[in-house]
């Protein structure tokens, strides 16, 4: 039955519908109010102990502060989705100032790249002191003095054995931003297997592999080592300075690090994504991914779809990939002549690669910019690994994403919200397969279809995805010294 305020809503042929009527807000339930409790109550125990050092340092002011806010912020985003019915609701996300451009999205950029330049070069805002010579002459060694890093210094003394630092207080509000956007993302795509499963499995290496494991080996002072990740993207894996940590290793343990960071980069990546894609690293096990999956799901629609931006994050990302391998002969060059060759030249090309790539571009721009230019500038513009990922997906790999034109409608979902910037519309009102170098196969672009015009894939061929797939070689060259193709 249609209500009076509907048919008094009066249609002009010229002017259209005009104006939306605005929807009332729904009251809040009284589990979202009591969660809403939480998160507040967890932010006025971090000022507490940050400006004052009321109960910071303990247990309980871990627990009332960042552990509030992420059971907090968890059971908000259950409460909010658990009464809805499944399907993906992105109902006005372009009239949101937090994932629009508005003043409360350009207010969290500046937060969040705010939040890495402290971690990089200004640790003593967040309350770690480095090492730093002392007027006598002596060291006067790091210390923590209080604000953030002193809130987790009781859980880096039970997993590291020793102090916190700006970099473990990085790991756990790591690991805590994707558990508790974690949360979200699983009720937000609970009508889609996929997307659950994989959910599962960034957080599974994230907390595992990238955080436990990690934090034990330096429990039992071992070389710290993160087993998610993978040359180049850790680029110094697989440079002198790390290997000569592992072989000297007392044990088996280095030895098998080496191994295992020899037999993913040279190994499971080829092989892998032969049979996968690039999806089964970049959407399912890298952190890098991890985060853009989950705290920045909500950004996911201001990736630049235009062909100018194709042709930067060519560019981009491939130059990245030349500046690592670059590098690392020239490190390994000079490790091998004693320096001979290139001197101390090759130690400054190590620390541009490290500032500008490492640090600036992958932290600063590649988090911080989320809420302005998307959430995976990093993945898409820089990251070597995913370049060395997209041209084995682009010209060796089994998986497409297949379509079927004949249902689309152009209603252009799966454009809107591809995170790599993919014009997926195109290729499916033409019945293209997507086989594009960047595609991280997400998934998302299939979930919110509404027709079901799109399907991941791993065929069993490489040479049927498009049309000279069985001469990757003579493509491959074509791309280079063509114009951007699909």
């Amino acid at each position: 039955m249609i209500d009076a305020r509907t048919l008094e809503y009066d249609f002009d042929e010229e002017a259209g519908f005009g104006e939306p009527m605005p929807r009332p807000k729904a009251a809040l339930t009284g589990l979202q109010r009591l969660a809403l409790a939480i998160v507040g109550l967890g932010l006025l125990s971090l000022v507490v102990q940050v400006f004052w050092g009321l109960g910071n340092g303990t247990w309980l002011g871990l627990a009332s502060s960042l552990g509030a806010l992420s059971v907090g912020g968890m059971l908000t985003f259950w409460a909010s989705y658990k009464d809805t019915d499944p399907g993906i609701k992105h109902d006005g996300v372009w009239f949101s100032s937090l994932l629009a451009r508005g003043a409360l999205g350009w207010i969290a950029a500046i937060l969040m790249t705010g939040l890495y330049v402290a971690l990089y070069w200004f640790p003593e805002v967040l309350g770690y002191q480095r090492a730093v010579w002392g007027d006598g002459g002596q060291v006067e060694p790091a210390r923590v003095t209080g604000g953030l890093v002193q809130v987790v210094e009781p859980l880096a003394q039970w997993t590291i054995g020793g102090s916190s630092s700006q970099w473990f207080l990085y790991g756990v509000l790591y690991c805590l931003a994707m558990l508790t956007f974690g949360v979200r993302m699983i009720m937000k795509y609970r009508h889609n297997r996929y997307q659950l499963v994989r959910t599962g499995s960034v957080l599974f290496f994230q907390l595992i592999f990238a955080w436990a494991l990690p934090n034990i080996l330096i429990l039992f002072q071992k070389p710290y080592y993160e087993l998610n990740g993978l040359w180049p993207l850790k680029y110094d894996y697989l440079w002198p300075g790390k290997v000569s940590e592992l072989w000297n290793t007392p044990g088996a343990l280095g030895i098998f690090l080496l191994f295992w960071g020899l037999a993913t980069a040279f190994v499971a990546v080829p092989v892998l994504t032969y049979f996968f894609g690039k999806r089964w690293y970049c959407s399912w096990v890298c952190g890098c991914g991890g985060l853009a999956e989950t705290m920045g799901d909500g950004w996911r629609q201001l990736s630049d779809k235009s062909t100018r931006a194709w042709h930067v994050e060519r560019w981009l990302i491939h130059g990245v990939l030349v500046f690592v391998l670059v590098t690392t002969a020239l490190l390994w060059t000079n490790h091998l002549t004693d320096g001979r060759v290139f001197g101390s030249f090759s130690y400054q090309v190590k620390a541009w690669y490290g500032f500008y790539i490492g640090a600036l571009f992958s932290g600063v721009a590649g988090v911080g910019f989320y809420p302005l230019l998307g959430s995976r500038v990093w993945c898409r513009f820089g990251c070597p690994l995913a370049a060395i990922l997209g041209i084995f997906q682009r010209y060796f790999s089994r998986f497409r994403i297949t379509t079927n034109g004949g249902q689309c409608m152009s209603c252009g979902n799966c454009s809107t919200y591809c995170e790599m910037g993919i014009d997926v519309r195109a290729y499916a009102q033409q019945g293209e397969n997507i086989i594009r170098a960047s595609c991280v196969g997400c998934g998302v672009c299939s979930a919110v279809c509404p027709r079901g015009v799109l399907k991941l894939e791993n065929g069993a061929r490489t040479g049927d995805r498009y049309a000279g797939a069985d001469q990757p070689v003579r493509q491959f060259v074509r791309d280079l010294t063509g114009p951007p193709v699909a």
